[in-house]
């Protein structure tokens, strides 16, 4: 019997008390039991996307919640820019070109980012920008792009910044208002350890100021009117309602573990991950600042990362993933996100070593796991 490990970037595996909970008999959306979970569940989305913004949960995917930040603040014809510097950055450009958008491309290689200072001069350069589309995590690279330096450098701007927190959202620091982020979208299957299925999406004053001059077509995810239902407690259309009764016990998970407590053991596990790999003269794909939610490194010369994420999954019952687009072949990715632990990654790291030997590589068995365990030793 080999145990089943899911380390992928997402899905992540789904807390036993979630899904407890989501297995309780159907509830129906128009009764009081649900108004009751509803308000918790606002409450507490407010806290954790640090905002006093209604935080709507369309049931969509992450996708989904990306098109209805475009559609809902948006017009045809409007100049946006989009930082690319990854596959997921590719999701806004195909959006943004769906909606007839005119696109300033900011790129950079793979795992690398964009310096805030490029978005400044671009929006320089274009006055006329209305929207900044940026990814928080790249979870196709590993990189953690500054959505703060982002939020002040179109603070100034009649630019909205907005953020795709998909695989960043109760994984990294973000605080909406603080940072004065515009819009922040994100969903259900990665950092909120549930299955997919809900979009999260939050925006601020100047956003709804957009929203209010936006004119590209929508319907099912027009916000405002999610807006106005969510302001009455009520759903506007029939809600993922297991999606959201498990979204409700993962607040109350978060709030126990405390937020900036969520933050640190991310942070953790990312630095024990990148320490174990390192250890057996790996590189790390990432360039930039890491991303707390994976971790991605680069293959010996002459082994196909396809290769090591088939040995994980054929002898060891662990799924991981491999690179997208330019970086397939190249990369690996562990994930470490949500619902994750420091033997969840002692167990990756082990596991990594024998995939290494069966793949002809010298391996120096148990220095990733001796790494991984001093940084865990340190505790902070």
């Amino acid at each position: 019997m080999k145990k089943y490990q899911l380390m992928a970037p997402g899905p992540t595996p789904v807390p036993t008390e979630v899904l407890l909970a989501m297995a309780r008999p159907m509830i129906h959306h128009r009764t009081p039991e649900y108004a009751a979970l509803f308000t918790e569940v606002r409450a507490g989305l407010k806290r954790l996307v640090q905002t006093r913004q209604e935080v709507l949960t369309p049931a969509c995917t992450g996708t989904g919640a990306m098109e209805a930040a475009v559609a809902n603040t948006l017009s045809a014809g409007d100049r946006v820019i989009v930082v690319n510097a990854g596959a997921f950055a590719q999701r806004w450009l195909a959006i943004a070109k769906a909606y007839k958008l005119q696109i300033v491309e900011l790129a950079a290689p793979h795992g690398e980012t964009v310096p805030a200072e490029r978005v400044a001069e671009a929006l320089r350069t274009h006055r006329d920008v209305k929207a900044v589309l940026v990814q928080h995590s790249e979870s196709s690279t590993g990189v953690l792009h500054d959505v703060r330096a982002y939020a002040q450098v179109t603070a100034g701007t009649d630019a909205i910044l907005i953020v795709d927190a998909v695989s960043s959202l109760g994984i990294a620091d973000l605080q909406m208002d603080a940072w004065a982020i515009d819009v922040v979208v994100s969903a259900s299957q990665k950092g909120l350890m549930l299955p997919p299925g809900l979009g999260i999406v939050a925006l601020g004053d100047k956003a709804w100021q957009a929203a209010a001059r936006a004119s590209s077509p929508k319907f099912y995810l027009d916000l405002t009117e999610e807006r106005t239902y969510a302001a009455r407690n009520e759903a506007r259309f029939t809600p993922a309602v297991s999606i959201m009764v498990g979204l409700r016990e993962v607040l109350r998970m978060i709030e126990a573990e405390g937020l900036a407590n969520v933050f640190r053991r991310h942070d953790r596990l990312s630095r024990a991950t990148r320490a174990g790999a390192e250890a057996l003269g790996l590189r790390l794909f990432v360039k930039a600042t890491p991303s707390p939610a994976l971790t991605a490194v680069e293959v010996p010369a002459g082994v196909d990362a396809d290769r090591v994420v088939e040995g994980f999954a054929t002898a060891h019952n662990i799924t991981i993933d491999g690179g997208r687009g330019p970086t397939k072949g190249k990369i690996f990715r562990i994930g470490h996100m949500g619902y994750a632990a420091e033997t969840d990654v002692i167990i990756a790291l082990a596991a990594l070593e024998q995939v290494l030997a069966e793949l002809g590589q010298p391996v120096d068995f148990g220095a990733s796991v001796r790494a991984a365990q001093k940084v865990f030793v340190e505790k902070s």
